[in-house]
């Protein structure tokens, strides 16, 4: 089974995510600076959830790079990502609607905690397809980012409760951590 029609479904899932994120920002009725205000929360929850989307849309890119063929079970793990994923708008827009109160905040981190599980989940069905000694399985190696990642998120979520800006500020962590692009599939590639 080829990969194309995977990746061009997930593609289209992720910028339809995207798209209903954006649908949150509300327009204000008054044309004065001060209207757009209340929207500071709810705009701040949105950039970080585009940088989460556009983080696992490259990273899914350069995994699907790196395959020849897909499984039925990498198809099903590539929709349980998909599907946490599809939680984005909801996380996002209570947050940011709730300026960042203490349970929303938890769920945004469970939502983003089992979105990495997910991938995790998705990458480890691609490498049994292609093999241990695979080109995938090689550039993916032990994935400590990944790892790290998952164990903020760990933390984040019932720090939240008692502490919801440190928690913000342990979720925004991770996302820096993942701006800097994951080069390990381009180098193995490459050599």
């Amino acid at each position: 089974m080829t990969k194309a029609r995977m990746e061009t479904f997930s593609d289209g899932v992720i910028a339809i995510i995207i798209t209903i994120m954006v649908l949150e920002l509300k327009v204000p009725h008054e044309s004065n600076p001060a209207a757009l205000l209340p929207l500071v929360p709810i705009f701040l929850s949105y950039v970080l959830s585009f940088v989460f989307l556009g983080i696992y849309w490259s990273n899914h890119h350069h995994l699907l790079h790196a395959v020849e063929r897909v499984s039925g079970g990498v198809l099903w793990a590539n929709l349980h990502l998909l599907f946490w994923l599809s939680l984005t708008p909801f996380v996002t827009a209570w947050m940011g609607e709730n300026y960042f109160a203490p349970w929303s905040v938890a769920l945004y981190g469970t939502v983003l905690l089992f979105s990495a599980i997910a991938y995790f989940i998705l990458t480890r069905a691609l490498i049994s397809v292609h093999g241990r000694d695979s080109v995938l399985a090689i550039a993916v190696g032990k994935d400590f980012k990944g790892q790290i990642s998952a164990l903020i998120y760990l933390v984040a979520i019932p720090l939240a409760l008692v502490q919801r800006w440190l928690a913000f500020a342990l979720i925004v962590l991770v996302a820096v951590m993942w701006l800097v692009p994951d080069r390990r599939i381009e180098r193995t590639l490459a050599e």
